[in-house]
């Protein structure tokens, strides 16, 4: 029966770890002489949030959430004079019933401890079970900083200065990198943005403190810094796993690597900048099981996902997705292409960089310090007999032309333009230099999009629309719309996850005669529109209806249109 189970039986009997997995935890427990509980989780193959229902039903502990945790200290002069004791074991008191005190904790097998609490207390101490990010930013929020770093703040901070540092001091930066709490510090700082769906983690040196921001569905959030006088640790921690040079500071450096991270595989992009108080890294979180598999998911209107995947069927011509940084082109092209994808044609694409690895797509990587740039690749790629080409963009007039070019010979070629709307990108390609003809000749088509918020359905509310018409919106209002809110399931944001919002504009004959003509943005833009053309902020404003997203999203993303 399952209440006979191990710890370790009932994670491979639930599919959160295989045996071969388990195995592998099993050899680390006894030479490490460390709690299966504890291994599962920093080794990654298993995330907190997995493992805690599956610890709870096997101790027979409760689990709580934050919410459960007191916004106040309790109110005992002998837990305020246990404040060190309990930063240092990470236990968070939560409420006194009689001779009771329930403590929130990481590990309610350790009883010597809660036997400690319980001595200096005089109460009897029944464990509750709890997230440790959660018991690490209560800890913060009720006695101060919680990171457990303490072994390493008493170690002699690398010395900072411009330039190659001295074989020493780069010594003393490894050395310093390795330390267990730095580790830690480190794997729990990517694990943190991994749960809480961060695309990016921002570390910032400034003159008196260091920022860590994480940006989830598009927006910078700030988050709990570890001590500053950890900064160079920390770098130089993430330096050496993406095998850059932790001794150079003059020089921007990328580096990429993959890892485990929660139970997921993960690729970390990681660039370093200098600036003026020390090098400032970006992290790119890249998980695999994030893209989306099919154009649905997307968000594409009915209308629009159809002539759109009618689009990608061509056997050749050129499909072009518009819009600005982080507006979701790639996942848009790599969903196109999965679409299609088929062991009849070949695939190849070259990219900077190489976002997602795509089974059977041939992905080749931008290098231009040895001369491998977007134009150069793709004249030797339809040297390779391809189908399908993707470019993953189009930033100068060679690489525009060659892509018509292998438009107009027999290829379906994809690519990405950075402007505002769909009629924008055509003019852009024509000032580039690109023949108005030969355009003409190759377009099937032009995607702009951009990512809007999406409303927690968890908190969302419904509320009545003040007001009679939106400026810069032709639709009539609907009666009621959904406002954000915040709860515990979108971390009081009032969104969860995005969704596009499109505007598809058709190489017609007409809009061909106009680029032959070499009209401007507007007469093309208004030519779509009579033709059908629904507006970025149409689609937008059709979500906000739905109740996907707010008004004030749709504005954010689409302010420059007006």
């Amino acid at each position: 029966m399952e209440k006979h189970l191990t710890l370790a039986e009932r994670l491979v009997e639930r599919g959160l770890v295989s045996a071969e997995e388990m195995e592998r935890i099993r050899k680390l427990q006894q030479e490490q002489q460390a709690q299966l509980a504890r291994l599962v989780v920093e080794l990654g193959f298993v995330s907190e949030d997995d493992f805690l229902p599956v610890l709870s039903d096997h101790l027979g502990v409760a689990l709580i959430s934050l919410k459960d945790f007191p916004l106040s200290p309790l109110p005992m002069e002998t837990l305020l004079n246990a404040v060190e004791f309990l930063k240092f074991t990470k236990m968070v008191p939560v409420k006194v019933g009689g001779q009771e005190l329930l403590v929130a904790t990481t590990d309610p097998t350790d009883l010597p401890r809660l036997h400690a609490l319980e001595i200096a207390t005089g109460l009897r101490v029944r464990p509750v079970l709890a997230k440790e990010k959660e018991i690490t930013a209560r800890i913060e929020v009720l006695f101060g900083n919680g990171y457990p770093t303490d072994a390493v703040t008493g170690l002699t901070a690398a010395r900072e200065r411009e330039g190659v540092a001295d074989e020493e001091e780069v010594e003393h930066l490894r050395d310093l990198a390795s330390e267990v709490p730095v580790i830690r510090l480190v794997n729990q700082m990517l694990s943190r943005a991994i749960e809480s769906r961060a695309s990016d983690i921002h570390i910032e040196p400034f003159e008196n403190q260091l920022k860590v921001r994480y940006r989830i569905d598009g927006i910078l959030q700030e988050v709990d810094p570890p001590p500053r006088q950890l900064k160079a640790a920390v770098v130089s921690r993430l330096k050496i796993l993406a095998q850059l040079n932790i001794a150079e500071r003059r020089l921007p450096q990328d580096g990429r690597i993959k890892v485990k991270i929660a139970g997921k595989d993960v690729d970390l992009r990681i660039a370093t900048i200098p600036t003026l108080y020390g090098e400032s890294v970006v992290i790119r979180l890249l998980e695999r099981s994030q893209i989306f598999t099919d154009l649905e998911s997307l968000g594409f209107p009915p209308l629009i996902l159809q002539r759109f995947s009618e689009m990608i069927s061509k056997p050749h011509g050129m499909i072009l997705v518009t819009g600005p940084t982080g507006s979701g082109k790639t996942t848009t092209l790599y969903g196109a292409l999965q679409k299609i994808n088929d062991p009849g044609k070949k695939i190849i694409a070259i990219e900077d960089p190489v976002e997602y690895q795509l089974d059977g797509v041939n992905q080749i990587q931008v290098k231009p310090q040895i001369g491998l740039t977007f134009a150069n690749g793709l004249r030797s790629i339809v040297r390779q007999d391809p189908d399908i080409i993707m470019v993953g963009e189009i930033r100068d007039c060679e690489t525009a032309e060659i892509a018509v070019q292998a438009a107009l010979t027999g290829h379906l070629v994809f690519s990405t333009l950075h402007t505002n709307d769909a009629a924008g990108a055509i003019s852009r390609l024509l000032e580039m230099g690109v023949q108005d003809y030969l355009l003409a000749s190759s377009l099937l088509g032009v995607l702009a999009q951009r990512l809007v918020r999406r409303l927690c359905p968890a908190c969302r509310k419904e509320v009545q629309f003040k007001g009679s018409r939106v400026e810069g919106f032709n639709e009539e209002p609907p009666a009621t719309v959904w406002n954000a809110v915040g709860c515990d399931s979108c971390s009081g944001t009032g969104y969860l996850g995005r969704i596009g919002i499109f505007e598809l504009l058709p190489a017609t004959p007409e809009i061909c005669k106009l680029i032959v003509q070499r009209a401007d943005a507007n007469s093309t833009r208004s030519l779509a529109i009579a033709q059908g053309m629904r507006l970025l902020r149409e689609d937008g404003w059709q979500k906000v209806c739905d109740g996907t997203t707010t008004l004030a999203e749709v504005l954010r993303v689409t302010r420059e249109e007006g």
